[in-house]
């Protein structure tokens, strides 16, 4: 019998919704013998210049709410964040293209420095727009650093991070955590529940 197809997860790294997601969603697929394709994808992208919205931050009403229902969220679950929710997000571009560029050449390691990364951001509030911030987080994740750097330098990281929003665009996915199982789309970290429903009954 053929392996069931992965659940795409799509991710931002300045999102704190798709960190959440982070944390759960290897755990899921497992339980319902899959695997989690993780994808970064860029909201500044799909939201701002697809959608031609507000960041939900700078969004009246629902930015105070999203504060909200992530500090709610943190206390469901026992998280304590370095960021301040009203800070100004760090730059994704840099995660994000080393990310596709492990994902490509070392994909051991893709979804270990993804955790790290995120971990550094949201966990530790440092800055991820900071290139060599990530390669450090990178190699200490055991990533080949000089490799990594040269995937940068080449312009390939950028090039396989553009592929990659594009191909996200292309499925819909317009926020971060975004999950797809089987073609069908589930937005939001409060959906992952739902999407477990969907696992256990084959969908509706």
């Amino acid at each position: 019998m053929d392996s069931p197809e992965p659940i795409e997860f799509h991710f931002d790294f300045i999102s704190p919704f798709g960190f959440f997601a982070s944390l759960r969603i290897d755990e899921i697929a497992a339980r319902h013998g899959r695997e989690a394709d993780w994808q970064s994808m860029l909201v500044g992208i799909s939201v701002l210049k697809v959608m031609g919205l507000k960041a939900i931050p700078a969004t009246p009403l629902k930015g105070e709410y999203a504060r909200r229902d992530a500090e709610r969220y943190c206390r469901r679950h026992g998280l304590t964040l370095a960021r301040d929710f009203g800070a100004p997000p760090a730059n994704p571009l840099a995660a994000g293209r080393t990310f596709h560029w492990l994902k490509k050449h070392q994909p051991e390691h893709h979804k270990p420095v993804a955790r790290a990364i995120y971990a550094a951001y949201f966990l530790e509030g440092r800055d991820i727009g900071d290139l060599g911030l990530v390669l450090d987080v990178a190699a200490a994740c055991g990533a080949d650093r000089a490799a990594l750097a040269d995937g940068h330098a080449s312009g390939e990281a950028s090039d396989l991070l553009r592929a990659a929003v594009d191909r996200s665009l292309g499925k819909g996915v317009f926020g971060s955590p975004f999950f797809i199982v089987d073609g069908e789309p589930f937005f939001g970290v409060e959906k992952m529940e739902l999407m477990e429903e969907w696992l256990d009954t084959g969908g509706w």
